[in-house]
C-alpha cells in the first residue's frame, strides 16, 4: 500500500519546512530499517515542501496508522521539529490518491508557481537519492518513473506555466520595481547548484551583464568559469561591491549574515535558499531590502486556468491508467495459475496417449494451440475485470471452477540497477508479456 504525508506552503509555515528539509530527507533509511512493514521511502524535499511517500506491507489491520506514526516520530527525531507541530501540518494520502498526488506535484501543479520547471528534476533525484541509500522499493520506482514521463507529458502537451515560469523568475519580477536596469545591476549570485544555473539564465534574460559568484565551498571559480561569470573568493567583500544578492544554495547555517553586509547603502537581497541562506537580521542594516520565500510566495500568480485544467486532465488520466496497469499485474498470478493448470492436465494427457502409442508430434502441437486459444479469453477477461475493479472476481471464479486458491502469490521481485545507473527496475509483471507504463 502506498502512503504520502506532505506539509507545503499550502498548509505548513516556512519555518518548519525549512527545519524538515535540513534533517529529514537523510532519516529514510532509519525509517525503512527500523519498521517491519515500511519496505520503501522516498523523502522529496524542496524549498516549498516536504512528502515523505511509503511502500507499507500490511500485516496488520492498523498497519498503515502505525507507519504513519512511525515515519511521524522518526521525522520530528531528525529535524527538531515537535511531533504534535508536524501531525498538525501533515496531510496524510493513501492508495489511489498518492499516485495523482505525486503526478500532480511533478508536473508542477501543486507549486507555490503553478507549472514551474524545477520541480521535475526535484522528484527526479529523491528517487535517486533514495536508490543511493537503499530506500527505494520496486512500487515506489515504478511510481517516481511514472511520475516523470507525466511531467514531460504535461510539459509537451499543456503550456503551463507560460514560457518557463519558475520560482526565480517570480522572484526577478517582483524586485523589478527595485532594479530600473539590469544590464546596469552589479549582481552577486550565491551558490554553484542546479538552481544557481536556473537564475543565471533568468538573469540574463532580463539583460544583466554583470555578474559574480561566491561559493562557500570553493567552486565559484569553476562555475564562474563554465557560466563566464565573476569568482569571488571573500563574501563580504563580494557583497559590498554589489547592488543585488541573490542566494540560492544548501548551506545548513546563514551565510549571509550582518556582519557580512556593510550599511548605508541601497541594496537588494534575495533569499532563494531553504534553510535560509540569509540571516533574518540583516533585514535591519540600514540601506538592505530583502526578499525571502515567504514573501515571494505571497505573490505567486494564480494559475492560468485553461492550461492548469488541461495539465490536470492529463494527470487524471495518467493516474487512472497507472492504477489500472497495477491492477492488471495484481492479477497476473492469478492467470499463470490457471494457465498452468491447464498445461499440467494438457501435460499428463499427453504422456498416457504416449504410453499408449495413441501420440502424435502434429497432434500434440494442435492440442497446445488449442490449450492456448481457449486461454485466451479468460486472460483477456482478467484484464477487463481488473481495469473494473472486480479481480476477486476473477479469483473466485477460478477457485470454484477450478479449485485454485494459490492465485496470490507475490510477482518475482525485480532487481534494482545500481545506483546511479539512471534508469530503475525492469516492470515485468503484466497479464500478457512485458508490463507497460500509463503514457500521457
Amino acid at each position: 500500500m502506498l502512503i504520502c504525508l506532505t506539509a507545503s506552503h499550502r498548509n505548513a509555515s516556512f519555518d518548519l519546512l525549512e527545519k524538515l528539509s535540513i534533517g529529514a530527507p537523510s532519516a529514510a533509511g532509519t525509517l525503512v530499517d527500523g519498521s517491519d512493514f515500511v519496505s520503501g521511502a522516498v523523502v522529496l524535499a524542496t524549498c516549498n515542501r516536504f512528502e515523505a511517500y511509503l511502500d507499507v506491507d500490511e500485516p496488520l489491520t492498523a498497519a498503515s496508522t502505525l507507519a504513519v506514526e512511525t515515519t511521524i516520530a522518526t521525522m520530528s527525531e531528525a529535524s527538531g521539529v515537535e511531533a504534535s507541530d508536524l501531525r498538525d501540518s501533515l496531510e496524510v494520502i493513501t492508495g489511489d490518491g498518492v499516485v495523482e498526488h505525486l503526478f500532480a506535484v511533478s508536473s508542477g501543479l501543486e507549486s507555490v508557481v503553478v507549472g514551474e520547471d524545477e520541480i521535475s528534476g526535484q522528484v527526479r533525484r529523491s528517487l535517486e537519492r533514495a536508490r543511493t541509500d537503499g530506500t527505494t522499493s520496486r512500487d515506489l520506482e515504478r511510481l517516481f518513473q511514472q511520475a516523470s514521463h507525466t511531467s514531460r507529458g504535461v510539459k509537451n502537451r499543456t503550456n503551463v506555466g507560460g514560457a518557463g515560469r519558475s520560482l526565480v523568475r517570480l522572484a526577478l519580477e517582483l524586485a523589478q520595481s527595485r532594479v530600473t536596469d539590469w544590464a546596469e545591476a552589479r549582481i552577486l549570485l550565491v551558490g554553484t547548484g542546479m538552481y544557481a544555473a536556473t537564475t543565471v539564465v533568468a538573469l540574463r534574460d532580463r539583460g544583466a551583464t554583470d555578474i559574480g559568484v561566491f561559493s562557500a565551498s570553493g567552486r565559484q571559480e569553476k562555475f564562474a568559469l563554465k557560466h563566464e561569470l565573476t569568482p569571488w573568493a571573500d563574501l563580504a567583500d563580494a557583497i559590498a561591491a554589489s547592488d543585488v544578492v541573490i542566494t540560492c544554495t544548501t548551506t545548513t547555517e546563514p551565510l549571509v549574515t550582518v556582519a557580512t553586509v556593510a550599511p548605508n547603502r541601497r541594496r537588494l537581497i534575495i533569499d532563494l535558499g531553504l534553510p535560509r541562506n540569509v540571516d533574518p537580521l540583516v533585514a535591519t542594516v540600514e540601506g538592505v531590502e530583502m526578499l525571502d520565500l515567504e514573501t515571494i510566495s505571497l505573490h505567486a500568480p494564480l494559475a492560468q486556468l485553461t492550461a492548469a485544467d488541461d495539465a490536470r486532465a492529463l494527470v487524471s488520466t495518467a493516474a487512472a491508467e497507472f492504477q489500472a496497469v497495477a491492477a492488471e499485474q495484481s492479477l497476473s498470478p492469478a492467470v499463470v495459475a490457471l494457465r498452468k493448470h491447464v498445461f499440467d492436465i494438457l501435460d499428463a494427457e499427453i504422456e498416457r496417449a504416449r504410453g499408449r502409442g495413441d501420440s502424435t508430434e502434429r497432434t500434440e502441437q494442435a492440442l497446445r494451440h488449442l490449450a492456448g486459444v481457449l486461454l485466451h479469453t479468460p486472460s483477456v477477461r482478467a484484464r477487463e475485470l481488473a481495469r473494473e475493479g472486480r479481480g476477486e472476481d476473477f479469483r473466485d471464479g477460478l477457485e470454484a471452477l477450478f479449485g485454485l486458491t494459490d492465485t496470490r502469490a507475490a510477482a518475482p521481485a525485480t532487481p534494482l540497477r545500481p545506483a546511479g545507473s539512471g534508469a530503475g527496475p525492469v516492470v515485468d509483471g503484466s497479464l500478457d508479456g512485458p508490463g507497460h507504463a500509463a503514457a500521457v
